[in-house]
């Protein structure tokens, strides 16, 4: 059979968007991974699929596959294109959408200059919840990585976070640190890993070695976490404007209890089917 998609990218995080609220089919790991081949497939760091929902106070179901065939829990710039693909596709006619997830209910509100606000809920700091390994939370905490002590920040935005201060975004070490600590034992459930460079109270630049991914153009939720991060250890405060690789996010965040709210573009590529 042939399924109907849609390639878009959220500051270069790009995704492969399927709807089955109108199409019917079962999607399995597999499927990711063959598709998100750049060589033989259509090539995507996430796969988004828009379900209807379980949950009848939501609009949505939204889940997400990375291109190695794994099932993550949240994805900040696929929520973005998530909101911008259902409103193109007349899925819905509301601009503030509730989304169900495997870590939650978002919400998501597409403004009239096109730029799309997420609320992804408070973070999660306590290390159980993260999961990471530690006896007690903390801002910070000191990991041993190959025999290097390294500092970092653990952080869930629904998906598991580590943040680290660099001085240099450009030669920090994502590629050598970054699947390193992606399976360090003491993050059970793999984790996401940011470089963050600070710039000023209000600005700093990120990289993003994403878990099941590699480095990637943009993470939302992996800004989220980095200024989380950042307004928690007092090196910036809220609203953070953050420029990644693909592009700048604008986050606001509170305080501890807080929902962090994350605001950026979202941007349709082309349509396309596949062959299941």
């Amino acid at each position: 059979m042939l399924l109907r998609f849609t390639k878009m990218h959220g500051l270069g995080n790009d995704f492969m968007v399927l709807d089955l609220v109108s199409q019917h089919a079962h999607i399995q790991p597999k499927h990711a991974k063959q598709w998100g081949d750049r060589h033989t497939g259509i090539g995507f760091d996430q796969l988004l699929i828009v379900e209807a929902p379980s949950n009848p106070e939501v609009d949505f179901r939204y889940r997400i596959f990375n291109s190695d065939g794994s099932e993550v829990e949240q994805c900040g710039n696929g929520a973005r294109c998530f909101a911008r693909f259902v409103l193109d596709k007349r899925l819905t006619a509301k601009r503030l959408i509730r989304v169900e997830t495997k870590s939650g209910v978002i919400e998501l509100d597409v403004r009239q200059d096109g730029q799309i606000s997420v609320n992804m809920g408070p973070p999660r700091l306590a290390p159980a919840e993260i999961p990471f390994l530690a006896e007690q939370q903390a801002t910070s905490y000191a990991v041993d990585v190959d025999g290097q002590n390294v500092d970092l920040a653990a952080v869930s935005m629904g998906n598991p976070h580590a943040v680290l201060r660099v001085s240099d975004i450009n030669s920090a070490p994502v590629h050598e640190l970054g699947p390193k600590i992606e399976h360090h034992p003491r993050f059970p459930a793999r984790v996401n890993v940011g470089f963050l460079q600070v710039i000023d109270r209000h600005r700093a630049q990120l990289r993003v070695w994403e878990r099941g991914a590699g480095e990637t153009q943009a993470c939302g939720t992996g800004a989220c976490a980095a200024a989380v991060a950042a307004i928690s250890q007092g090196w910036m405060d809220s609203p953070v404007t953050l420029d990644l690789p693909g592009g700048r996010l604008s986050i606001e965040w509170a305080g501890v209890g807080e929902p962090v709210m994350m605001t950026g573009p979202a941007v349709r590529v082309y349509e396309g089917q596949v062959r299941l």
